[in-house]
């Protein structure tokens, strides 16, 4: 699934969607994991693209063998980072959560803006 313009929820929805297409080949433990680790990485990715990029301009979630890949893509070349700690200043830990849950993570930056590629292993 590939779209322009979409909001933190739509891109949920379609994570959502994606993995329902394979959560019967998973036990359901595991099933419920990588469901929720793909929703905190989009909603993480969407967020950020909302709050330091304008928004999103592009989003892709689709299987690929044994991953989830998630294509978030926004106006803003910067390529991100974590933000230090700051007193009064809630967040800056969500590029590090990514990191985390990630078996594959990459921020192709062209002159038009950035696209951060997001995998998870599916088992």
């Amino acid at each position: 699934m590939e779209t322009e313009d979409i909001s933190c929820a739509d891109a949920r929805t379609a994570v959502r969607e994606v993995l329902a297409e394979m959560s019967c080949s998973l036990p359901p433990p595991q099933a419920q994991r990588l469901r929720d680790d793909a929703l905190l990485v989009v909603s993480e990715l969407a967020a950020n693209a909302l709050l330091h990029a304008g928004g999103i301009t592009r989003f892709s979630a689709r299987l690929t063998g044994d991953e989830i890949e998630l294509r978030v893509s926004d106006a803003s070349t910067d390529v991100p980072r974590r933000q230090p700690a700051a007193p009064g200043r809630p967040g800056g830990h969500g590029w590090m959560v990514v990191q985390r849950l990630c078996s594959r993570l990459d921020v192709a930056v062209e002159p038009e803006g950035k696209t951060i590629t997001a995998a998870l292993k599916t088992l």
